[in-house]
């Protein structure tokens, strides 16, 4: 049995950490967003400083965060891997005057991810590189920063635009952050909260403070360390003496108890503010804050897993970064729609694949009640495959980020947790993923006999890296994150399970995630009894469910995926993949449905139809539209967490169906067409608890435009409208198959910043400001700069009438 107790947080997690000052709003003190006023050129042939800046003379002006891939254009000629999109080099410059400099202060940049290889010059003067592109990283300006005039400049290096098995993105598509602190000041990533002991009548806190001390003078200071509640009243607080040797760092713990603690979970994820303060001569120097939870877990080889006690099953999803027609460079309210989508199916985890993602998903994950499998890489010291020509089409291509990682991976998976491990939402963190597929690089003499589902090429491959690798690498990557935190456990995803189990490497991993290894869950359960299984990765089969609810020691299921995504593509014109229960616009499918069945516990009925009964009982090509040909036969599928559910057509009964779901047969009804109105009425003991109803569309009469307005952002006022669009009859009902071309126009300084419709095979330009429809639905994507007033939107089409919308 493995116990985890403590744990954490996440409110703008790394970048408060060097918050200011101090007064109203702490948590945004000395910390401001540095987002505006950038300049970017593509220059493919430019890879020094020094040309670039005085060879490139066609700047164009950009906010970020900012993907030049998603730009375009689409073209057959690049990767599948990465959605037939262009990398390249990009430059990014940004001059800006420090009105207010203070040569006593600490000045610091700081990226929250940029892809990749990634150069940072001040004022001429290179400050550093960084490889990875999904990791955060930050440098100290001060010696080079000056009052007056001053100029950052990025260099960003995916020249390899074919690096990787899923779409990237491109630049600085995360957020960038200015940072002022005084000489002595909590390092970046310095806090470290964590409950050493949590019961329902007392917690124990413990709060790690590293304090760096930039003078030239030893420095004696007051820590204090400060728990308030979610009404703002102090419960807890512990002050102590430190003294800062100059030129160094000193690292404090403070403890303190609470009593009658509220527990986070996925129900009520309650949390707390962290408030860490220095003080100096009676003074504040330096102020830190963050959001943070209580709560106990623990993974049992026999029993699963246990949230607060609890025996929990983790109804997981697999996401990653991108957002369609945004690339990367994803808004926080886009995230929150998507995640509440998620809340609403009845997921209660997700797992990051297969990098760290943008901060504030982390954040959101705490607020609105998610556990997070956080992950580092899709490969370490050898490249995978990435394929050019369509998902195992062809021949694959090698470049990659294996390159660095000899140098930078144990630095990477530390930066990783430092950057992370104050958020309650992350229960484990993930060192790798598939890096053991078969073949794909490793290779062992088990490969020739047994089953391996997943296998890249046949048999063992004796020219390959040995398998045994995999363990020597991982020990080392598992004590990297412990080093930095041993309040969780460690874990990877493993495709090659058969392989795996003759090399050291699940023994290295304090809990083993299976992917797509379904049926080796009761051998492998029987022959390492002492092994944490979970699932990683499942597809959606009735059977891989199952495989979880028909085994106690199975704590989990992570689906592929939440939402279609950028790259991972199929032979073009696909340049998307198809594997979301969520399209790219953020609509559900017909199996969101099924498996909100599964998942969530208030009772449900939809329908799906097919012209075809296998579709019916395989749940493909399901469509949730009634309308055919007058007396076809269509199949009505069923997804219901009901007893019974009965099917009326036009009022008429087409008879009841007990809702049991069985791996070869969906409940469902074969249906002679007619036009109108389907309903489903559900019963649970015999009493009506659900229905679902759906008509058949009449011709297309208008268009339906709703809007959902994001929060303002607190650091820069910006506000994102999230715009849907249906092309309906005149009753309402969407449309899907009379598609058309819709047009933005926005006034009073609003900016578009991508539209939408799902259809994955598309090559419209996404920066346009038309686009046309996808079975009868747009989703527009708008920012609204802080100050902007009086924002109009029209929405046209041809042949219908125009809508407008006003905000101020």
């Amino acid at each position: 049995m493995i116990m985890f107790r403590r744990y954490l947080c996440g409110f703008f997690p790394l970048l408060i950490f060097i918050v200011l000052s101090m007064p109203a709003q702490a948590q945004h003190q000395g910390m401001a967003l540095f987002n505006e006023d950038w300049q970017f050129a593509k220059a493919d042939n430019m890879t020094e400083y020094e040309e670039a800046m005085s060879s490139i003379t066609s700047w164009r002006s950009i906010s970020l965060p900012h993907d030049w891939s998603v730009e375009g254009p689409f073209s057959p000629e690049l990767a599948s891997g990465t959605g037939f999109l262009p990398g390249g080099i990009g430059w990014y410059k940004k001059s800006f005057t420090m009105e207010e400099y203070d040569p006593s202060r600490q000045y610091t940049i700081y990226f929250d991810g940029v892809y990749k290889n990634s150069e940072v010059w001040i004022n001429g003067h290179h400050l550093g590189k960084r490889p990875n592109g999904f990791l955060a990283f930050y440098y100290d300006l001060t010696p080079y920063l000056k009052a007056g005039d001053n100029q950052l400049v990025v260099k960003a290096d995916h020249r390899e635009y074919a690096d990787s098995r899923y779409y990237t993105g491109s630049g600085i598509y995360r957020n960038v952050y200015l940072l002022s602190k005084a000489k002595q000041h909590i390092q970046p990533w310095g806090v470290f909260f964590t409950s050493p002991d949590v019961t329902s009548t007392r917690a124990d806190i413990q709060v790690q403070v590293a304090i760096q001390n930039e003078a030239a003078q030893t420095s004696p200071v007051q820590v204090v360390a400060k728990l308030l509640d979610a009404n703002g009243h102090t419960v807890g607080e512990q002050t102590v003496e430190s003294f800062l040797p100059a030129g160094n760092y000193n690292q404090e713990t403070l403890s303190f108890s609470i009593m009658d603690p509220m527990l986070w979970s996925p129900d009520d994820p309650y949390l707390y503010d962290l408030e860490v303060s220095i003080h100096k001569n009676g003074e504040q120097i330096d102020f830190w804050q963050d959001k943070v939870g209580l709560r106990t877990f623990r993974f049992d080889a026999q029993e699963g897993f246990f949230l607060n006690g609890e025996n929990t099953l983790l109804k997981g999803v697999c996401i990653h970064h991108d957002a369609g027609a945004l690339g990367a460079a994803v808004p926080e309210a886009v995230w929150a729609q998507r995640l509440a989508t998620l809340k609403k199916l009845g997921c209660n985890a997700i797992r990051m694949s297969h990098y760290p993602h943008q901060d504030y998903l982390y954040d959101l994950c705490d607020e609105m009640g998610f556990l997070v499998q956080d992950e580092a890489f899709d490969e370490w010291e050898v490249g995978k495959n990435k394929w050019i020509e369509g998902w195992n089409v062809g021949t694959p291509g090698n470049d990659g980020s294996y390159d660095a990682f000899a140098e930078w991976g144990r630095q990477d998976v530390k930066d990783m947790v430092l950057r992370s491990r104050n958020h309650p939402s992350i229960i484990m963190w993930s060192v790798g993923n598939e890096i053991d597929y078969p073949n794909d690089p490793y290779s062992h003499p088990v490969l020739d006999e047994g089953r391996n589902p997943q296998i890249y090429g046949k048999g063992y491959q004796k020219d390959n890296p040995a398998a045994s690798r995999l363990g020597e690498l991982a020990s080392g990557l598992v004590s990297a994150v412990k080093a930095v935190d041993n309040t969780r456990p460690v874990t990877a995803a493993l495709a090659g399970v058969t392989m795996s189990n003759h090399t050291s490497y699940p023994g290295a991993l304090d809990i083993v995630g299976y992917n797509y290894q379904e049926y080796r869950y009761e051998e492998d359960h029987k022959a390492y009894p002492n092994r944490v299984i979970y699932g990683s990765e499942n597809g959606d089969a009735l059977s891989a469910w199952k495989a979880v609810t028909d085994h106690p020691y199975i704590a989990s299921q992570f689906l592929w995926t939440a939402f279609d995504f950028l790259g991972e593509a199929r032979p073009w014109p696909e340049r998307s993949s198809g594997a979301g229960i969520i399209d790219l616009a953020g609509y559900p499918k017909p199996d969101y449905y099924f498996r909100k069945s599964l998942w969530n516990e208030s009772p449900m009925v939809y329908l799906a139809m097919t012209d075809k009964e296998e579709n019916l009982h395989r749940r493909r090509g399901m469509e949730g539209i009634w309308q055919g040909e007058q007396g076809e036969k269509l199949w009505v599928a069923c997804y219901a967490n009901v007893d019974e559910v009965e099917l009326f057509l036009n009022g008429e009964s087409l008879g009841k169906k007990e809702i049991v779901y069985d791996d070869k047969d969906m409940p469902g009804w074969m249906v002679e067409y007619a036009p109108g109105e389907l309903q489903a009425i559900g019963y649970q003991n015999g009493s009506e608890v659900a229905s679902y109803t759906v008509q058949t569309p009449g011709d297309l009469d208008h268009m339906k435009v709703s809007i959902e307005e994001g929060e303002e952002d607190p650091l820069n006022g910006e506000k994102i409208l999230i715009m849907d669009i249906c092309l309906a009859d005149q009753n309402g009902n969407r449309v899907p198959h009379s598609d058309q071309e819709v047009d933005i126009e926005l006034e009073g300084g609003a900016v578009l910043l991508g539209l939408e419709s799902g259809d994955r095979s598309s090559h419209e330009n996404y920066k346009s400001s038309s686009r046309k429809t996808y079975n009868g639905r747009l989703k527009a994507y708008i920012k609204v700069p802080n100050g902007a007033d009086k924002v109009q939107v029209v929405v046209s089409s041809n042949g219908l009438q125009s809508v407008n919308r006003e905000f101020n």
